[in-house]
C-alpha cells in the first residue's frame, strides 16, 4: 500500500471514529437539554456540529427575535458574546449560557462605550445606530440598533435632516449609504474576517466558476459589495438561494454558512469565494464545551439590571421596525 492510500486510509478511519463521537455528544446535549428545559441556538457561523444540534439556527436577527420569544429557563447561546449578551437583555429571566466565554468579536470591541458617549458630547443631536455587533455596555449609549438584514429599511426611516453616526462597522455602513443615497458618519471599525475578501478574490472565484453568481455580506468591502451579484445577510443569502433558479453559487462570507446552505439545498452547488474565510471566535464552542455547559450550569451571562434597561431599549426599536 503506498504512503498517500495510508494517509487517506488513516483520515477516513478518524472522520469515522469524529461522527460517531460527535453523535454520542449530540445525543448527550440533547438529553441533558431535555431535562433542564434548555433551548440551544446557534449562528450560521457556528461549526456545523454544533448548529446540527441546535434548536435553532439563525443569523443576529433571527435569534434576536427567538431569544425574545422563546420564554425558555435556561437559553444556551453558541456564537460570541454580544450574541448572548443580547440573549440575556430579551430575556432578563431565563438562565443564559455561553460555553466560551473567551468568544468575543474583534468588531464589536472597536466600539466602547466610553467612546460612543465621547462622540455623542461632541456631536449634540447626532443619531446613533449601532449594528448588533456591539457589546451591551456599547448599546446603552446608542439610539436604535441594526442587523445586516434590516439595516437599509432602519436607516431609510430615519428623518433625512439628522446627523447619524453608524458603528461599529464602516463597511456595512458605506455600503448601507450608498444603496441609499444618503450620508452616514462612518465609525473606524470593521470584520477582520470579511474585511480580508478582495475584489481580486472575486475575479479568480468568477473565472474558476464561470456562470455561478456571486454573493458576499454586506460587512465586505464596498469595492468588493460593487463587483457582486448580491449583497445580504447570511438569512437573506439562505433566501436568495432557496428561490433562485440558479444552480450554482460563490459565496462570499463566513464559511459556516455553507454547511446550512448544502443541507437545505442539496440540489444545488456552492464555492466559497476563498477557502479561509473563517473567524476563529465562532468556531471556538465545541459539542464538549456545550456539553460542559450544560452539566455544569455554566458560565453564565451576568449583567447588571440598569445595563438590561438600557441596552434593551434600542434593540426593542429594532425589531419594532423589523
Amino acid at each position: 500500500m503506498t504512503v498517500e492510500a495510508t494517509t487517506s486510509s488513516e483520515r477516513t478511519s478518524q472522520n469515522i471514529r469524529d461522527a460517531h463521537d460527535n453523535a454520542a455528544l449530540a445525543a448527550a446535549i440533547r438529553k441533558l437539554a431535555k431535562a433542564r428545559q434548555a433551548i440551544l441556538l446557534a449562528h450560521n457561523y457556528t461549526r456545523s456540529e454544533v448548529q446540527d444540534v441546535a434548536d435553532f439556527v439563525g443569523d443576529s436577527l433571527e435569534l434576536s427575535r427567538k431569544a425574545a420569544a422563546c420564554q425558555a429557563p435556561v437559553i444556551v447561546f453558541c456564537g460570541v458574546r454580544f450574541m448572548a449578551e443580547t440573549a440575556k437583555i430579551l430575556s432578563p429571566d431565563s438562565i443564559v449560557l455561553h460555553p466560551r466565554p473567551d468568544a468575543g468579536c474583534p468588531m464589536a470591541d472597536m466600539a466602547t462605550p466610553e467612546a460612543v458617549a465621547d462622540y455623542r458630547r461632541a456631536h449634540p443631536g447626532v443619531l446613533t445606530v449601532a449594528y448588533v455587533n456591539t457589546t451591551a455596555a456599547t448599546k446603552t449609549e446608542v439610539d436604535i440598533c441594526c442587523t445586516s438584514g434590516n439595516a437599509e429599511k432602519l436607516v431609510s426611516g430615519l428623518p433625512a435632516d439628522r446627523e447619524v453616526i453608524f458603528l461599529p462597522d464602516q463597511n456595512l455602513g458605506a455600503n448601507t449609504a450608498a444603496k441609499l443615497g444618503r450620508k452616514l458618519n462612518l465609525w473606524p471599525g470593521c470584520c477582520p474576517t470579511h474585511n480580508r475578501i478582495l475584489p481580486k478574490h472575486i475575479e479568480a472565484a468568477r473565472a474558476a466558476h464561470p456562470g455561478a453568481q456571486v454573493l458576499v455580506h454586506p460587512e465586505c468591502l464596498p469595492a468588493v459589495v460593487e463587483l457582486a451579484d448580491q449583497a445580504l445577510s447570511t438569512g437573506g443569502m439562505l433566501k436568495y438561494v432557496h428561490a433562485a433558479d440558479a444552480k450554482e453559487f460563490i459565496i462570499g462570507t463566513e464559511s459556516g454558512l455553507l454547511h446550512r446552505l448544502r443541507l437545505e439545498n442539496p440540489d444545488k452547488v456552492f464555492y466559497p469565494l476563498k477557502p479561509d474565510v473563517c473567524c476563529p471566535n465562532m468556531k471556538k464552542i465545541t459539542l464538549e464545551d456545550v456539553l460542559t455547559s450544560l452539566c455544569n450550569m455554566a458560565p453564565t451571562v451576568e449583567l447588571d439590571p440598569d445595563t438590561i434597561r438600557r441596552a434593551r431599549t434600542p434593540i426593542d426599536r429594532m425589531l419594532a421596525i423589523g
